[in-house]
Order: C-alpha cells, then sequence, then structure tokens
C-alpha cells in the first residue's frame, strides 16, 4: 500500500488549545502514519496553541507555516495545499478526531481505483466528549450518486476527504468563497472530470454543539450560498426550476427562520440519529 501522503491542517487564534492538541494527536496515532504533517497558522495564535505546536515540532514530519496575518479558510487551505510535497493530500480539521484507520482505509480506495481523485467518508458529530454521539451526517457513496447529491447539497464532508493534488490544482485549487469553499471546489473539479467517492464508514468525529447549528445562517451566509447556486445554474450542473427551489428553501432556513429554530431544523432533519 502506497503510503506517501501529506495532512494539510490550518490552525486560528479562535481555536481551542486542547482541542487542537486532541487532532494532532489523532493524526499521528493512525494505522498508517502520513510522511508530512503541513500546518498552516493562519495569523497570530494563542500562547496555548503555540505550547501545542512546540510539543510536535520535533517530528520530522510536521512542518509549520506561520502568516502574518489572518487570510481566511479558503487561503489558508490554498497555502497549506501548496506546501504539500505529495500527491495524495488528507484535509484535517484543527478540532475533529480522526477515527484510527482513517488513512489506512483512504489509501486502500486509492490502491484500488486508479481514476478516483477525492475520497470521502461518515462523520459523527458529539458534544464535549467522543463517545457523547449526537448526530451523524452520511454521505452518498459512488460517482454517480455524489453527482446527483451535488445539485442539493455539498457531497463530501470536507474534514474526511483526502485527494490527488493535481487534480484539485487542475481544476483552479482552492479558492476563497464565505463558508463554502469546499463545495464550490467540488463543483468546480466535478466540471473538470473528476471521480469522487466515499466510504460508508465513520472517519472522523466533529465536535459540535447547537450554536454550530444555529450558526448555519444569516443574510451574509445565504448570499454566499445563493450565488453558489447561480454557479451551478450558469455551469449547467442544475436547471431553473432546482435553482429556484434550491435559493427558496435556503432563504426560509438561513434568513426567515430565527437561529433557535433553525438549530433545531438542522440537528433533527439535516442530520441522522446517534445510535
Amino acid at each position: 500500500m502506497q503510503k506517501e501522503f501529506s495532512v494539510s491542517m490550518c490552525v486560528y487564534n479562535g481555536d481551542s488549545a486542547e482541542h487542537f492538541d486532541e487532532a494532532l494527536t489523532s493524526v499521528f496515532n493512525q494505522t498508517v502514519i502520513p510522511d508530512e504533517v503541513v500546518l498552516v497558522v493562519d495569523g497570530p495564535v494563542n500562547d496555548g496553541i503555540n505550547d501545542v505546536i512546540s510539543r510536535f515540532e520535533n517530528n520530522s514530519i510536521f512542518k509549520v507555516i506561520r502568516l502574518e496575518k489572518n487570510v481566511g479558510h479558503g487561503n489558508a487551505r490554498r497555502i497549506g495545499l501548496q506546501n504539500c510535497k505529495n500527491e495524495l493530500v488528507a484535509l484535517m480539521d484543527a478540532d475533529d478526531i480522526c477515527a484510527c484507520d482513517r488513512f489506512e482505509e483512504q489509501l486502500s480506495v486509492f490502491e484500488n481505483d486508479k481514476e478516483v481523485d477525492v475520497v470521502g467518508g461518515i462523520i459523527e458529530e458529539f458534544i464535549g466528549d467522543k463517545t457523547n454521539i449526537i448526530g451523524k451526517r452520511s454521505v452518498p457513496s459512488d460517482d454517480c450518486q455524489i453527482k446527483e447529491y451535488i445539485k442539493y447539497r455539498c457531497p463530501f464532508n470536507q474534514m474526511t476527504v483526502m485527494f490527488k493534488k493535481q487534480a484539485v490544482v487542475d481544476a483552479g485549487g482552492y479558492l476563497d468563497w464565505y463558508c463554502d469553499e469546499d463545495y464550490y471546489l467540488w463543483l468546480r473539479m466535478m466540471l473538470n472530470g473528476a471521480k469522487f467517492y466515499n466510504l460508508s464508514k465513520t472517519l472522523v468525529y466533529v465536535r459540535c454543539g447547537i450554536e454550530m447549528y444555529k450558526r448555519r445562517g444569516g443574510v451574509r451566509y445565504f448570499k454566499s450560498e445563493a450565488k453558489l447556486q447561480k454557479y451551478m445554474l450558469e455551469n449547467g450542473v442544475i436547471d431553473l426550476p432546482v435553482y429556484l427551489k434550491n435559493v427558496m428553501m435556503r432563504l426560509i432556513l438561513q434568513v426567515i427562520v430565527p437561529p433557535g429554530i433553525r438549530g433545531w431544523l438542522f440537528k433533527n432533519f439535516a442530520r441522522e440519529k446517534a445510535n
């Protein structure tokens, strides 16, 4: 099995040092260890985060890139990818926890299907302790299902993906798009002929809470998503009826519905119940 792959992470001043430590530990405690972990420090960070970085910096595979000022998620992702030396790159967030065999499972897919460009998987969401699972987001598995699903919702859980760097670069790479830089990337990759796959197993445990669900709204959030729907319409991904339906549903959920009700709807209808 191929073992040459990079992990790309970003950390921000607002991230929890404790959670960041857990995230990094889960990357280094895999059944298959990456030969490079690239961390983009997006602007000045607090002493707690710097202490965590210092504890890992003795590891020869750990590469830290510090930016003088915060440049935003899409730009930080792009810089991280540019600094990855391997063709296969896995993404990871600074407050989530990888399943111990995440990378092994993804590498197996790339080994068995030379044409696949992106491999993601399921996330389970928790509050406090990883065992306190409150929800689960499954995504379709095969390429055809994913490319149908993308017309309505983002088809990957971004923090789970491993992809071929060249396929991402060929589609224009990560570009800044408020809260939707990943969705925008998958759309451009699909239009560029990329092949997708999602594993039907949990790859990452995601830290969350009802406040996270509430934040998935507001006028700025809606405008960003409406703009993305327009991009999909103009590029033939969706037709006018789907465009109108998608925009109307987002207007209702992200602007008209109060935050407390939005959080309840998101948790109960956009996520599977925990077992």
